[in-house]
């Protein structure tokens, strides 16, 4: 798509939605919102350098959401047709008779609606086939195998752009266009314990702004190679550095704990947390939805709600739950415009590289993946099997695997020493590697 198709689809997409809000108000509807979204993309995968499957994908829907006297009554459909959209308001407003009053339903607050969306540059058109995503993934694979790898578990090339339309009844109308484009790779190396896989990607708004294939294909192997002849560890307390691509989901617990959704059913270890302090003084968390071409920027949230700059964590304290129209309503505060999602987490390092937060942590794992679920989000208890490196005097010595790393998350964001700079720019929650004081090792 490029674009000028893109505006003709945008302005499509528009019509649809003033459409159906039309139809809602005049069936009944006291309010009513619309979203509606339209992608496209292929992505090409190969295995052993040979192609494996070729996929193109085109799909989307409306979906609207009406509002009678606290009933909510939602509805969906991809067909664009004027027939087809009355059939779904209708379809909705029939649900809603049937549903039971929430006074929490309804719109987020008319003033809390985005005025005009500013362009985030985050639509990136560029002309791609199956023939040029197969000779990325192939030589992405090609540098991994020719590094020592005796296999590779595939590549995969992919580019894909979107629109999204949202508008209410506040005379909220506003949509934008996007674009991703990725390229992974995995290698699987041997030694006499079996077989090790690793694996290495990149991703980006713009395609130019892609890693080369033979750097990502060079990344993998040598992660897998570095985990061969892996030892096991003995059962005691260790400082452990979570890797930066493990430190973001370190953080993902944070964001399910201080959502609306858990405080209002009180399913977090973080109930009454905002303004205590769960985090050391030296860490902060800024939360950027405008950043240009930012991998999580968007001007509005799904409820039409404006985005702004927000300090999450402040010198350590939690400073707000993160909030839709209904959960706010739930606890008797305003949205944070939080509803699908966060954007562009920023997290403060502590200014020192990766080797100097090793020489730092002196003894203990340096943790590159974790597995399982065991994560209690109620009591904050997380156990989870992991594999990485053992570091003695602040230098790597042997790979590890199959062992267990223990403690309660609110002791480990109380306990963290200090964030590197090697941040994982790929990531919604953009942080270094974070060491942290003392975890329990679960090994032989």
């Amino acid at each position: 798509m490029n674009t000028s198709q893109q505006k003709v689809q945008l302005e499509q997409l528009k019509q649809a939605v003033t459409k159906a809000l039309d139809y809602a108000k005049q069936m009944g509807a006291e309010q009513a919102e619309v979203a509606i979204s339209r992608q496209q993309g292929l992505s090409v995968a190969t295995r052993m350098c040979e192609i494996e499957t070729v996929e193109f994908n085109q799909d989307g829907a409306l979906g609207i959401s009406v509002y009678k006297q606290g009933c909510k009554g939602n509805s969906s459909t991809a067909d664009l047709s004027d027939e087809a959209i009355k059939q779904s308001v209708k379809a909705a407003i029939e649900i809603a008779n049937y549903t039971q009053a929430d006074e929490c339903n309804g719109l987020a607050d008319a003033e809390l609606m985005v005025a005009q969306a500013e362009d985030l540059d985050l639509f990136h058109p560029h002309q791609l086939d199956a023939a040029q995503l197969e000779k990325m993934a192939i030589a992405a694979e090609k540098a991994a195998l020719s590094h020592g790898i005796e296999m590779s578990d595939g590549g995969n090339a992919s580019g894909h752009t979107g629109t999204k339309v949202y508008g209410n009844t506040h005379g909220v109308l506003e949509g934008y266009s996007s674009s991703r484009y990725g390229l992974s790779c995995v290698a699987i190396a041997k030694d006499q314990q079996g077989m090790q896989r690793d694996y290495d990607y990149t991703v980006s708004r713009k395609f130019e702004d892609l890693l080369d294939p033979e750097q990502i294909g060079l990344i993998a192997a040598q992660k897998v190679k570095s985990r061969l002849n892996a030892r096991k560890l003995k059962t005691q307390s260790l400082p452990v550095i979570f890797d930066a691509d493990v430190a973001t989901g370190l953080l993902g617990h944070l964001v399910s704990a201080i959502s609306g959704t858990s405080i209002y059913r009180k399913s977090s270890f973080l109930m009454d947390a905002v303004g205590t302090q769960i985090f050391p003084q030296w860490f902060n968390i800024s939360e950027r939805p405008h950043l240009k071409m930012g991998l999580a920027s968007a001007a509005f949230d799904s409820e039409g709600v404006a985005t702004k700059d927000r300090e999450i964590i402040e010198a350590g304290i939690l400073s707000q739950y993160l909030l839709s129209a209904y959960s706010a309503r739930k606890l008797g505060l305003q949205s944070t415009g939080h509803a699908g999602g966060i954007y562009n987490w920023l997290i403060a390092n502590s200014q020192i590289n990766k080797s100097a937060l090793l020489k730092k942590m002196g003894t203990g794992i340096l943790v590159t993946e974790v597995m399982g679920q065991g994560v209690n989000s109620v009591t904050g208890d997380y156990s989870r099997g992991a594999a990485g490196f053992y570091v003695e005097n602040g230098e790597i010595l042997y790979p590890v695997e199959e062992f267990t790393i223990a403690a309660n998350l609110k002791d480990m964001y109380r306990n963290m020493v200090a964030i590197s700079d090697d941040i994982d720019h790929r990531s919604t929650i953009k942080t270094g590697s974070i060491l942290l004081e003392n975890m329990k090792i679960a090994g032989n």
